[in-house]
C-alpha cells in the first residue's frame, strides 16, 4: 500500500520580504509546484496590473503554478467598495495566470448581525462573486475563519450556502489547520476542498480560542494544531491538492534561512504521514 504525499506550495506569508519574484524562484529551487500570492505583505504584495503580470511571466518561465491571490476581505460584507475589490483582485489573479482568489470573511467582535442577517450576506457575496469570478474563469477559495469573534466560522456553514445556491462549480474551500481546530469543526469536506494552508501552534498556555495569527508558526514536532492527523484524514479523503505554508508569526518572517527551516517542516510532516 503506498504511503500518503503531499504537494506542498509557498505563501507568501512564509517571507513576506522576498518580492513575488523571490517567492516564485524560491519555490522552484525547493522543487516544488506552487505558491500563493498575496495583497497584504507590504511592498511585495501584488496590487497593479503590472506586479501581477511580472510574477505570473516569472512563475511561467519556471513551470511555478500560481494558485491563487490572497484575499479578497470581508468578502461577506458585500457592497460597492467590496465589489470594486473583487473586480480589481480577479484583474489581478488573471493577469498573473492565477487559479482562484482567497475569500475571508469579516472578523469583528462588534459584528451584532443575527444568523439569518449573516447567511444572507454570505448569499449574496457569493452570488456577486460567481458573476465577477466567472469573467475570468476564476476559482473563489472561500476560507471560513475560526476566530470567536469570525462572521464565518465553520466550512459547513460555507458548504451549506455553495450548495444552496447551486455554486459548487465555482467556489470551494480552504481547509486551514489552525482555523480548522480553533472553530472546533470535526468535518474535512475534502471532496469541496480546493486549498490547505498549515502551521503551526506550540505555545503549551494557550486555549484554542486564545490563539491568533501572530503565534502560527511552521509545523514542528510540538506542534498542537495536529497538523499531520488533519492532513492523514484529508488525503484518506480523496484530497489531492498542493498545502500551501502560512506562518503568521514575526519570529518565522524574520528567519536568516527561512527555506532550511521550510524544508524541515516538510520533512517533519512527510515523516508523520509514513508512520
Amino acid at each position: 500500500m503506498s504511503k500518503p504525499s503531499l504537494m506542498f506550495s509557498l505563501n507568501h506569508m512564509v517571507c513576506p520580504r522576498w518580492t513575488p519574484q523571490q517567492l516564485i524562484e524560491t519555490a522552484a529551487e525547493m522543487g516544488l509546484g506552487a505558491v500563493e500570492l498575496r495583497n497584504d505583505v507590504g511592498t511585495n504584495s501584488i496590487i497593479e496590473l503590472e506586479q501581477a503580470r511580472a510574477a505570473g511571466e516569472r512563475a511561467r518561465e519556471l513551470g511555478i503554478e500560481v494558485l491563487s491571490i490572497n484575499a479578497l476581505y470581508p468578502f461577506n460584507i458585500w457592497n460597492e467598495e467590496r465589489a470594486a475589490q473583487a473586480e480589481k483582485l480577479a484583474q489581478l489573479v488573471d493577469a498573473a495566470g492565477g487559479r482562484g482568489l482567497v475569500l475571508c470573511p469579516l472578523v469583528d467582535g462588534d459584528y451584532s448581525a443575527s444568523a439569518e442577517e449573516r447567511r444572507a450576506g454570505l448569499e449574496q457575496a457569493l452570488t456577486a462573486l460567481d458573476d465577477i469570478l466567472g469573467r475570468y474563469d476564476l476559482q473563489g477559495f472561500v476560507e471560513p475563519l475560526g476566530f470567536p469573534i469570525s462572521s464565518l466560522r465553520t466550512k459547513a456553514e460555507a458548504v451549506e450556502a455553495i450548495r444552496s445556491l447551486g455554486l459548487a462549480s465555482r467556489f470551494g474551500l480552504v481547509h486551514d489547520t489552525f482555523h480548522h481546530q480553533g472553530a472546533g469543526e470535526t468535518a474535512f469536506f475534502a471532496e469541496r476542498t480546493g486549498l490547505v494552508h498549515i502551521s503551526g501552534v506550540e505555545d503549551p498556555e494557550l486555549s484554542f480560542d486564545d490563539m491568533l495569527d501572530e503565534h502560527r508558526l511552521l509545523v514542528g514536532e510540538r506542534d498542537r494544531l495536529d497538523n499531520v492527523g488533519q492532513l492523514r484524514q484529508l488525503l484518506a479523503d480523496g484530497y489531492d491538492g498542493y498545502v500551501s505554508f502560512e506562518p503568521f508569526a514575526e519570529s518565522v518572517h524574520a528567519l536568516t534561512d527561512p527555506v532550511t527551516a521550510l524544508r524541515d517542516s516538510m520533512d517533519f510532516v512527510q515523516a508523520g504521514l509514513q508512520r
